[in-house]
């Protein structure tokens, strides 16, 4: 498999939308292994196919308990209010507080298109949120403090 260049925050493809999958291809088990190479490579706790260049609704979390592939995930309920402090492979080096949900429930499917929800707390829905946001469009910054950003110290 590959690393695959990880995007940075300037680069316009961070900014569209993703296009759903219709169909789980061997380009797709392709790119969600070099997507999964990439992930660890860098460390991260996540991982989304526009961060990669990819224009498909695919992301990927693992916080340490296991990989998640997601294909088409969408937030279908969530409840609470948490401050996180959030960085993110494509604006490295900096992190800056991000509220979110403290629960969320997400339906998506998995490696094999199968239909699938799961719901996450802590770090968890954290990681849910943002790689979502990033399959929307959307950068942690956008909904972060400007106040709290900040040099990280792994940056």
């Amino acid at each position: 498999m590959a690393i695959l260049k990880i995007l940075t925050k300037d680069d316009p493809r961070l900014r569209e939308k993703t296009r759903d999958v219709t169909v789980v291809t061997p380009d797709i088990k392709h790119l969600i292994k070099d997507m999964t190479d990439t992930l660890y490579a860098a460390n991260g706790a996540g991982l989304a196919a526009p961060q990669v260049g990819s224009d498909k609704r695919i992301a990927l979390v693992d916080i340490g308990e296991g990989l998640i592939v997601l294909i088409n995930p969408k937030i279908v309920s969530c409840c609470g209010q948490v401050v996180c402090q959030e960085g993110c492979l494509s604006i490295p080096g900096y992190t800056a507080e991000v509220e979110r949900s403290s629960w969320v429930r997400v339906s998506a499917r998995d490696f094999k298109f199968r239909q699938f929800e799961m719901e996450g707390t802590g770090l968890l829905a954290q990681a849910l949120q943002h790689e979502i946001d990033h399959l929307n469009g959307i950068l942690y910054v956008d909904k972060a403090d400007p106040l709290t950003l900040k040099k990280s110290d792994a940056g």
